[in-house]
Protein backbone atom coordinates (compact mmCIF):
# COMPACT_ATOMS: atom_id res chain seq x y z
CA UNK A 1 0.00 0.00 0.00
CA UNK A 2 3.05 2.28 0.18
CA UNK A 3 2.93 2.59 -3.63
CA UNK A 4 -0.68 3.81 -3.50
CA UNK A 5 0.17 6.41 -0.84
CA UNK A 6 3.20 7.63 -2.84
CA UNK A 7 1.12 7.82 -6.04
CA UNK A 8 -1.56 9.89 -4.26
CA UNK A 9 1.09 12.26 -2.85
CA UNK A 10 2.66 12.61 -6.28
CA UNK A 11 -0.77 13.30 -7.82
CA UNK A 12 -1.44 16.00 -5.21
CA UNK A 13 1.93 17.65 -5.94
CA UNK A 14 1.24 17.63 -9.68
CA UNK A 15 -2.22 19.19 -9.14
CA UNK A 16 -0.75 21.95 -6.94
CA UNK A 17 2.01 22.59 -9.50
CA UNK A 18 -0.50 22.77 -12.36
CA UNK A 19 -2.69 25.18 -10.36
CA UNK A 20 0.35 27.38 -9.67
CA UNK A 21 1.27 27.43 -13.37
CA UNK A 22 -2.31 28.31 -14.37
CA UNK A 23 -2.36 31.19 -11.86
CA UNK A 24 1.00 32.50 -13.12
CA UNK A 25 -0.19 32.39 -16.74
CA UNK A 26 -3.44 34.18 -15.80
CA UNK A 27 -1.44 36.89 -13.96
CA UNK A 28 0.84 37.33 -16.98
CA UNK A 29 -2.16 37.77 -19.33
CA UNK A 30 -3.81 40.22 -16.91
CA UNK A 31 -0.58 42.24 -16.79
CA UNK A 32 -0.23 42.16 -20.58
CA UNK A 33 -3.84 43.20 -21.16
CA UNK A 34 -3.51 46.14 -18.78
CA UNK A 35 -0.58 47.47 -20.80
CA UNK A 36 -2.23 47.55 -24.22
CA UNK A 37 -3.16 51.14 -25.12
CA UNK A 38 -6.46 51.93 -26.81
CA UNK A 39 -6.32 53.04 -30.43
CA UNK A 40 -8.59 54.25 -33.21
CA UNK A 41 -8.07 53.40 -36.88
CA UNK A 42 -9.67 55.39 -39.69
CA UNK A 43 -9.39 55.93 -43.42
CA UNK A 44 -9.47 59.52 -44.62
CA UNK A 45 -10.99 60.61 -47.94
CA UNK A 46 -7.56 61.24 -49.48
CA UNK A 47 -6.52 57.56 -49.16
CA UNK A 48 -4.55 58.15 -45.98
CA UNK A 49 -4.98 55.76 -43.09
CA UNK A 50 -4.94 57.35 -39.65
CA UNK A 51 -4.16 55.72 -36.29
CA UNK A 52 -4.59 57.44 -32.91
CA UNK A 53 -3.02 55.72 -29.92
CA UNK A 54 -3.96 56.88 -26.41
CA UNK A 55 -0.84 57.16 -24.24
CA UNK A 56 -1.83 59.27 -21.20
CA UNK A 57 1.00 59.89 -18.77
CA UNK A 58 3.68 58.87 -21.29
CA UNK A 59 6.49 61.25 -22.30
CA UNK A 60 7.27 61.66 -26.00
CA UNK A 61 10.87 60.52 -25.39
CA UNK A 62 9.55 57.17 -24.13
CA UNK A 63 7.62 56.35 -27.33
CA UNK A 64 9.13 54.37 -30.22
CA UNK A 65 7.65 53.54 -33.62
CA UNK A 66 9.10 50.92 -35.97
CA UNK A 67 8.14 49.17 -39.18
CA UNK A 68 9.24 45.57 -39.54
CA UNK A 69 8.12 43.72 -42.65
CA UNK A 70 4.44 44.73 -42.92
CA UNK A 71 3.95 45.43 -39.21
CA UNK A 72 3.86 48.86 -37.57
CA UNK A 73 5.10 48.55 -33.98
CA UNK A 74 4.41 51.17 -31.31
CA UNK A 75 6.00 50.68 -27.91
CA UNK A 76 6.30 52.97 -24.92
CA UNK A 77 7.06 53.11 -21.22
CA UNK A 78 4.88 54.78 -18.62
CA UNK A 79 6.94 55.58 -15.53
CA UNK A 80 5.70 56.14 -12.00
CA UNK A 81 5.75 59.79 -11.02
CA UNK A 82 9.11 60.79 -9.51
CA UNK A 83 7.65 61.61 -6.12
CA UNK A 84 5.66 58.37 -5.78
CA UNK A 85 6.61 54.72 -5.80
CA UNK A 86 4.46 51.65 -6.23
CA UNK A 87 4.21 51.24 -2.44
CA UNK A 88 2.84 54.81 -2.00
CA UNK A 89 -0.47 54.08 -3.77
CA UNK A 90 -3.62 53.05 -1.91
CA UNK A 91 -5.42 52.48 -5.21
CA UNK A 92 -3.63 52.41 -8.54
CA UNK A 93 -5.76 51.65 -11.60
CA UNK A 94 -3.29 53.10 -14.10
CA UNK A 95 -0.91 50.75 -15.88
CA UNK A 96 2.79 51.40 -15.57
CA UNK A 97 5.69 49.79 -17.34
CA UNK A 98 6.49 48.87 -20.93
CA UNK A 99 3.79 48.06 -23.44
CA UNK A 100 3.53 47.49 -27.15
CA UNK A 101 0.92 47.59 -29.90
CA UNK A 102 1.31 46.01 -33.38
CA UNK A 103 -0.66 46.83 -36.52
CA UNK A 104 -0.46 44.72 -39.66
CA UNK A 105 -0.15 47.06 -42.62
CA UNK A 106 -1.78 46.51 -46.01
CA UNK A 107 0.62 45.86 -48.89
CA UNK A 108 -0.16 49.23 -50.50
CA UNK A 109 1.27 51.38 -47.67
CA UNK A 110 4.37 53.43 -48.49
CA UNK A 111 6.65 52.57 -45.57
CA UNK A 112 8.79 55.65 -46.33
CA UNK A 113 5.79 57.98 -45.91
CA UNK A 114 4.65 57.31 -42.36
CA UNK A 115 4.18 60.47 -40.29
CA UNK A 116 3.77 60.63 -36.52
CA UNK A 117 2.90 63.38 -34.05
CA UNK A 118 2.65 63.22 -30.29
CA UNK A 119 0.49 65.76 -28.49
CA UNK A 120 -0.96 65.71 -24.97
CA UNK A 121 -0.81 61.93 -24.52
CA UNK A 122 -2.10 61.06 -27.98
CA UNK A 123 0.09 59.58 -30.70
CA UNK A 124 -1.25 60.28 -34.21
CA UNK A 125 0.13 58.26 -37.11
CA UNK A 126 -0.66 58.81 -40.79
CA UNK A 127 -0.01 56.05 -43.31
CA UNK A 128 0.10 57.03 -46.96
CA UNK A 129 -0.68 54.69 -49.84
CA UNK A 130 1.91 54.04 -52.50
CA UNK A 131 1.48 56.23 -55.58
CA UNK A 132 0.67 53.24 -57.78
CA UNK A 133 -2.23 52.19 -55.56
CA UNK A 134 -3.93 55.61 -55.34
CA UNK A 135 -7.06 56.19 -57.38
CA UNK A 136 -6.48 58.45 -60.35
CA UNK A 137 -8.69 59.71 -63.10
CA UNK A 138 -7.99 58.55 -66.63
CA UNK A 139 -8.75 60.88 -69.51
CA UNK A 140 -10.92 59.48 -72.29
CA UNK A 141 -9.57 60.18 -75.78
Amino acid sequence: MEITKTAKQLGTKIEKGAELVINKVADAFDNLASHIPFSNLAKKENSIFHIDVDLPGVDKKDVNIYVEDNVLIVNAIRHYKNELSRDDYYLCESSFGKFERRYTLPENIDKDKIDAKFDDGRLSIELHKTESSKMRAIAIK
